[in-house]
């Protein structure tokens, strides 16, 4: 993609170790510092550059670590990856994934990677549609072709998650499995997606000329787009659909100064 749009954009999805604490019941908990046992890590990753078709998922996790809590060799290179990214793609990234990545640089005394724009398809989600559910399981069930979320048959749960903290080699295949096609399926999820939301102007990004999210510069005028005191040229792409507008005020001058505005 960062030859049609002028930037780089990285599919991500982390998996993490559970907070490992002695508790009294398996209900209404609240669980005080002094109850944890041991604290949260990053277990694996898994990323690729979107719509890059010569770019294979990279993936790194912790099976081989001689402390599985040592998470930092596996964030020094994850770190270069944001760190040369222009966007993040994420499902729950703005909530999840991003933060608790940026937890951990903070915590191997990693300086900040440079600035990022971030797509979530769960905020897209949540703001355009009325799903049943904005989970990637069903997001990817229903509008995805190739690449639907995995169901982990054989570790159900949180099997997978406990035998990988146990060592269990067969464990952690399923586990690199899982989290690849995470971003598999959250690659084709954004694709479909993508008409309905711009969150990122890519125009930006671009030295010249004007192109859609989807890297076509193929554009028809359809009609207006009117703010309370400006009226703009509408246009939708013929590629992907997808709906934009001009910046030029297409109303004169002296026009403007006698349009009135509610109050």
């Amino acid at each position: 993609m960062k030859k049609d749009l002028g930037l780089k954009m990285l599919i991500l999805d982390i998996e993490t170790a559970p907070i490992l604490a002695n508790v009294w019941s398996l209900w209404d908990q609240n669980i005080g510092l002094g109850q944890i046992k041991k604290d949260w890590h990053v277990l694996s990753w898994a990323a690729k550059w979107y719509g890059d078709p010569a770019s294979k998922v990279m993936y790194m996790d912790q099976r081989s670590a001689k402390d599985i809590s040592n998470d930092k060799d596996i964030l020094v290179k994850l770190w270069h990856l944001v760190d040369e990214a222009d966007v993040i793609i994420t499902q729950n990234g703005n909530n999840f994934d991003i933060k608790k990545i940026n937890a951990r640089f903070l915590h191997h005394k990693m300086p900040p990677p440079s600035p990022f724009r971030s797509i979530d398809t769960l905020v897209i989600a949540k703001k355009k549609f009325g799903f049943t559910s904005n989970k990637l399981e069903y997001m990817t069930e229903n509008f995805c072709k190739k690449y639907k979320k995995l169901k982990h048959k054989k570790f159900p749960g949180f099997e997978m998650w406990k035998e990988c903290l146990g060592g269990n080699m067969e464990a952690w295949s399923a586990m690199e499995k899982y989290n690849k096609w995470d971003v598999l399926s959250l690659e084709e999820l954004y694709t479909v997606l993508r008409p309905w939301s711009n969150p990122v102007n890519f125009n930006l990004y671009k030295d010249n000329g004007t192109v859609c999210s989807c890297g076509s510069d193929k554009f028809q005028k359809r009609g207006f787009f009117y703010t309370a005191v400006a009226k703009y040229q509408r246009y939708c792409c013929n590629k992907c659909g997808s709906w934009s507008r001009g910046r030029k005020n297409l109303i004169e001058t002296d026009r403007r100064k006698e349009i009135r505005v509610g109050i």
